[in-house]
């Protein structure tokens, strides 16, 4: 009987032999000393994987994992951070003191492509405003500050340059929630910043989701964007700065809906906050992007935060087919340079829509009101928050292949809620 079992298991060892055989490590021919080594790019437990320190190489950032980000995660020149649909990316909080962030330097790359119905998500462990510092972009594209260069807000990395056409990459259908970390008690970081980004570096259907300061904000630069939605931001919804000359289409911004408190103060400031440079309105080049199909929603607040698009700082625009709700001066300009240049039309407002007033900050009367296709003192209604435009508006697709042609007022029609699915309301 022992030497029956004895033969037994020799025969299922030579077995067991044969199949370890048949399943070692699969190297392409490569000596790897017998031990099977994962790609560097591919974590074999996403989430496992933790996003900390400096990316200096490619790396992915499998589809439907789930990554950890411990402190500052950076993209040096060289790199790139490629983000698969459906990833979730969560700021840990776990360096006191210390904000989570993704900063892409001067030079790296971030190609996030998510899907409608496969959004990528970063947000934090702690589902509150300011929880961590959000998503920043450096480029090489002009700015107007002195010497044409500039150091980020987070990070000390520095942006700016000749590159009018610079690729940062690419950022699809991502949700970016509960940013804001704030570094002092007067500075906060945005969802998503912009620093001298170039336009080759593509920007649509993102989202940033109750920021403790500004949803999105440019510091010059040349990128455009296109399917926006800043929700519930603290502060501003959108912001620019230091000569962007971008373009946009399709931005939505809305603001928490909560009643206003007992001094008739409620949550986020301006809709738009739009600057040249504030220590100098006239620095080149100058800011003004071109937008249009606008949908902002304020939170009708009666005491501090009035404003809706609050153009100042000598920035110059060109605003079409906005709708602007929530605010008890819809649209306010403040000083010489940006509203000389309204006289000048290179700064110019049409198709507008208002539930209230447009205002000059400094008591002079612009007379916006009687600009092609405007209107004020409207009553405007919405579905689902936000969805729903007005017919009549200025098609810029034939002066434009950015713009797509869209000949009414505001960003979310009903037959094609593009917000479905990716977002959070």
């Amino acid at each position: 009987m022992k030497k029956n079992l004895r033969n037994i298991g020799l025969v299922l060892y030579a077995m067991i032999s044969l199949v370890m055989v048949g399943c070692g490590s699969d190297n392409d021919g490569d000596d790897n000393g017998g031990t099977d080594k994962p790609d560097p790019e591919v974590p074999v437990v996403p989430e496992n994987y933790e996003l900390k320190g400096k990316l200096t190489e490619a790396r992915t950032l499998k589809a439907g994992g789930v990554y950890t980000l411990v402190g500052g995660y950076e993209v040096e020149k060289g790199g790139v951070l490629t983000i698969e649909e459906g990833v979730t990316v969560k700021a840990t909080r776990t360096i006191d003191g210390a904000p989570d962030y993704i900063l892409v330097k001067q030079g790296g790359k971030i190609n996030a492509n998510g899907t409608k119905e496969k959004p990528i998500v970063m947000t934090s462990t702690k589902a509150e405003a300011g929880a961590w510092g959000g998503v920043h972009i450096c480029g090489y594209a002009p700015i107007n500050l002195a010497g044409g260069t500039g150091k980020s807000e987070i990070g000390d990395a520095p942006f700016g340059g000749k590159d009018a056409h610079d690729n940062s990459g690419t950022i699809r259908y991502v949700r970016l929630e509960y940013t804001g970390f704030a570094f002092t008690p007067t500075k906060e970081s945005n969802g998503l910043t912009l620093y001298g980004v170039g336009d080759k570096t593509t920007l649509e259907y993102i989202q940033t989701y109750e920021g403790a300061d500004d949803g999105f904000e440019w510091f010059g630069g040349t990128v455009n964007a296109k399917y926006l939605v800043s929700t519930a931001s603290n502060d501003d919804s959108f912001d620019w700065t230091d000569g962007w000359v971008g373009k946009g289409q399709f931005w939505v911004a809305y603001q928490a809906q909560t009643a206003p408190d007992a001094t008739g103060t409620a949550n986020g400031d301006c809709l738009i906050e739009a600057d040249n440079r504030e220590d100098n309105h006239t620095n080149i080049p100058v800011s003004n992007p071109t937008l249009a199909n606008l949908t902002l929603i304020g939170n009708n607040d009666s005491n501090k935060q009035q404003r809706g698009v609050r153009l100042r700082a000598g920035t110059q625009v060109k605003l079409y087919n906005v709708l602007i709700t929530g605010k008890a001066k819809a649209l306010t300009t403040a000083t010489t340079a940006t509203e000389d240049s309204f006289l000048a039309n290179k700064s110019v407002a049409e198709y507008i829509y208002a539930s209230t007033i447009f205002v000059n900050e400094e008591g002079g009367d612009l007379a916006l009101e009687t600009k092609t296709g405007n209107k004020i003192n409207q009553a405007i209604t919405f579905k689902n928050g936000y969805v729903g435009t007005i017919d009549g508006g200025k098609d810029l697709s034939s002066e434009d292949s950015f713009f797509t042609s869209a000949k009414y007022k505001g960003a979310v029609p009903e037959s094609n809620d593009w917000t479905a699915g990716w977002t959070k309301r």
